[in-house]
């Protein structure tokens, strides 16, 4: 093979089909056309006599050639790009730049604040758009560069992002001042007589206090399931209801709280972001103001 013949760029193609698994999405996320792709993809397939992807349901999947190509081809390119980008390193006090980043909503309430207070300290010109992406959707979304970074729970399983870990919160029985829990110790019955709130982005299923509870044979009474925790204070001061929450967004409240009378599994944060990304310098700021305001 004559490297001096060879087109580097076919190997960004290569790259964006990898992480798109779709020739349709790697022209988008490259501003090329399909057909521009397809060519690309024709050349690298007769350099290595090789289909490199092959057709699969909504895209393509990889063939073992391409799958063993992957990880020396970005480390090839995230070390070109290094020397390129050696370049630029990252001044946030004059930096104008927005960076995307995927939160859950309680890394919202608890980090957003703290953040935004930071960036106007010492970045003015940089500002943040926050989304929210079924988990499915991010290692994607992180690939092609749409996110730049992810925060969320520990369970963004994907060989081709990396992490590290924010914080850990437990979680507390929260309610009104007044309530009648408020004032004595909380027993498991009188936990189990209340009525509660269950807080979850999905629709169906089981959340950490009753997984918690099913492993001791006990079952809650929940009389209202909210997607999402904005209405929670105020339904919480207005009723008796009660919810089982992560002790930061009750203290962000400043509600009422008392220990869980079980054990129950901590909820944990994590900021991740995508290998490709690892040396970039505006990234690596980022990163390393979130985690500093833990």
């Amino acid at each position: 093979m004559n490297l001096s013949r060879l087109d580097l760029n076919l190997f960004i193609v290569f790259d964006a089909v990898y992480a798109q698994q779709s020739l349709t999405r790697a022209a988008e996320v490259l501003h090329v056309t399909q057909p521009a792709v397809s060519n690309s993809l024709a050349r690298l397939r007769e350099l290595f006599d090789d289909p490199l992807f092959v057709r699969s349901k909504g895209g393509v999947r990889p063939t073992p050639l391409a799958r063993q190509l992957i990880e020396p081809v970005r480390a090839a390119l995230a070390t070109l790009n290094d020397c390129v980008s050696a370049r630029l390193d990252f001044d946030p006090a004059v930096a104008q730049q927005t960076f995307r980043l995927h939160a859950t909503e309680q890394a919202e309430f608890n980090l957003l604040p703290a953040l935004l207070r930071a960036l106007t300290r010492l970045a003015p010109g940089v500002h943040l758009e926050v989304v929210f992406l079924s988990r499915r959707e991010v290692p994607l979304a992180l690939a092609s560069g749409e996110l730049q970074l992810a925060l969320d729970a520990p369970l963004l399983n994907h060989p081709e992002l990396l992490s590290s870990p924010l914080y850990s919160d437990q979680y507390v029985c929260a309610f009104r001042a007044g309530h009648p829990l408020a004032g004595e110790p909380l027993t498991l019955s009188r936990y189990l007589a209340a009525e509660h709130i269950h807080v979850s982005s999905r629709l169906k299923g089981s959340g950490h206090v009753d997984l918690a509870l099913r492993s001791i044979g006990q079952r809650r009474r929940i009389a209202l399931r909210l997607q999402h925790y904005g209405a929670l204070p105020g339904i919480l001061e207005d009723s008796d209801l009660v919810a089982s929450i992560p002790a930061g967004l009750a203290r962000t409240w400043g509600l009422t709280v008392t220990e869980l009378p079980f054990e129950t599994a901590a909820t944990d944060l994590h900021l991740f972001w995508h290998r490709t990304a690892d040396h970039d310098p505006a990234i690596i700021w980022m990163r390393e103001l979130i985690s500093s305001l833990q």
